[in-house]
This record gives C-alpha cells, structure tokens and sequence, in this order.
C-alpha cells in the first residue's frame, strides 16, 4: 500500500445523493496507492443506498457511518473515527471524480512538505457554477488528463499557490497530527457555507495549493438541500461570524459577502434555471438587517422554510 508506513482516510459525507456516492467507487478503487479507510458518512441508511465494504480491495477498509445532519456535524463525525489510526485525512465531496494518481499525491507532497499541514488539489474542472459535469464526462477528463501522467512518482511537485486563506473542501486534505482537537464548527448548520475556510484557518502550519493531486468537481444539482433563501442568508451573516470569530480577514468577508449579495440582485432579471436568485438577495436582506439589529447568527436558516 503505502511506501512511507503511512495511513490515509477518505471521508465523503452526503445527503441524498446515493447515485453521486456510487459514482465515486469506482474512481476510489482505481487508485494506484489505495485509501486505508474509506468513510462514507451519512444521515441514515437511505442517503446512500448500497453497503461499501464489498465493493472495496484487500487493504481497504470502507464503511458507512450515519451521523447528525450538517456538514460540520458529519465531517467532524468521520475524524472522530480515523484521527487515532490514520496519519492523513482527505475530504471529497459526494460529486467528486478523483485522478487514479490522487492519493498516492497526497501521501507523496505531505512528506515533501513537511511545513504544510492543509491541501487542496488542482482542479481538472468545476461545475459549480454552471449547469454540472455529468458522470460520464467528468470520467472522461479524468481519463484524459491521467493518460497524459507517464511516471507521476517523478513527475514535479508544485505549490500553486502558499499562505491560503482556506482550502477548498470538495478536495482538501490534513496532516492527523496538526488538526488536535479542532472540528468543523457546529454552529454553521446543513450546507455550512465557509465551514472549510474556518476550518483551515484554525490549523497550524501552511496551507497551500498543489498540483500533487487532482481530480474533476462535478457540481451535481441534485439532492442539494439548502434553499435560495438559506443559502442566501449564509452568504452574509456566515462571513460575519467568521470575521467576528477571527478565522476570516475582514477584507476577505466583506468581498465575500458583497460580491454574492451584488450577484444574486444583477442576474435575478435573468435568473439561471438552476438558481433561486430572488430568494437568495431576499436571505441577503434578511442576514443585512439581522447584523443591523445585533442579531444575526447562522443558526437562523434553521428558522427558514
């Protein structure tokens, strides 16, 4: 398995989307250093569908582990499991296709750097702010872009990019030993917008980017749960609290949450199919007013319909 003793966890956690976690098997498999453990963590037996353990290689430990719902809640469930047998957790998100090289990636810059205790990978492609990579297509990237990696033992790690104010979390992975007692913060409930920028920002040492792994971020619709209104919410009063907190840099918040809020109010005259606008600048306006009033507070989108 591993050339350096080292463990490597994988931690996907989900809701609703059981086609998205049985999409992301087969690229779990194909790895040429296999994960240790594979944790797919949900909120019950339905979210995704099927029992991992079978589908898996000799080597690799894979389980379903039903946690509270929130992303926080369920990141935080799966580190809780792995933190005292593995050396390196990665966290994919449930529409994430990895390269068949991405984890040996990991393993290989964590001892390269050994300044650095949080990554993210280079992305091949995001669908996030479009309509969404299909299975097939994202399949597709991934093949061609590993078809070009001839010896990728000794292919050049390069830091992209140091000093992040946090990692991506469809694609980020830790050192075991520099994340301690730190977790995902509870207080931002469901989809938990910034919850990995928070998070990254309270371990020690670098973070950077780096083209030592990849993979294609998919950004499937389906199965997203938190509504224009919410989401919209978040937008604003998560960048709030995360400033007031200090895991965010003022600057950083206020672009944040202004260039969202100025987004959600120029394209709700010509809304994407796929995007509630009108809602979002509604929970825009809501999160304003609530900061306005010494009110505000994530947890209020548990209040929203």
């Amino acid at each position: 398995m591993s050339q350096t003793g080292k463990k490597i966890a994988v931690i996907i956690c989900s809701v609703g989307r059981p086609d998205c976690l049985r999409q992301i098997v087969p690229a779990l498999n194909n790895q040429t250093r296999p994960a240790d453990r594979v944790l797919f963590v949900v909120t019950k037996p339905e979210d995704i569908g099927f029992d991992p353990a079978p589908l898996f290689g000799h080597g690799t430990r894979a389980e379903t582990v039903i946690a509270a719902k929130g992303l926080p809640k369920q990141r935080n469930a799966g580190l809780d499991l792995v933190q005292h047998d593995c050396d390196y957790v990665v966290y994919y998100d449930d529409d994430f296709v990895p390269s068949r090289f991405a984890l040996a990636g990991v393993e290989r810059a964590f001892e390269a750097f050994p300044d650095v205790n949080g990554m993210t990978g280079h992305l091949i492609a995001d669908g996030i702010h479009g309509t969404g990579i299909s299975e097939d297509e994202a399949v597709r990237l991934v093949s061609a872009f590993d078809s070009r990696i001839t010896d990728p033992a000794a292919a050049p790690l390069s830091v992209l990019r140091r000093g992040l104010t946090g990692l991506y979390g469809c694609n980020m992975a830790y050192r075991i030993s520099a994340i301690r007692t730190n977790r995902f913060d509870e207080r931002l409930p469901l989809y938990a917008w910034q919850e990995d920028i928070d998070f990254a920002a309270r371990i020690a040492g670098s973070r950077i980017k780096t083209n030592a792994f990849s993979g294609v971020h998919r950004g499937a619709k389906s199965g997203r749960e938190t509504a224009g209104r919410r989401l919209g919410y978040s937008q604003v009063a998560n960048p709030w609290y995360l400033w007031r907190k200090g895991t965010m840099p003022a600057r950083f918040a206020f672009k944040l949450a202004f260039r969202n809020t100025v987004a959600n109010h120029v394209k709700a005259i010509w809304p994407e199919p796929w995007i509630d606008r009108r809602a979002r600048a509604f929970g825009n306006w809501i999160a304003i007013f609530d900061i306005l009033a010494g009110r505000s507070d994530p947890g209020r989108i548990l209040d929203f319909p």
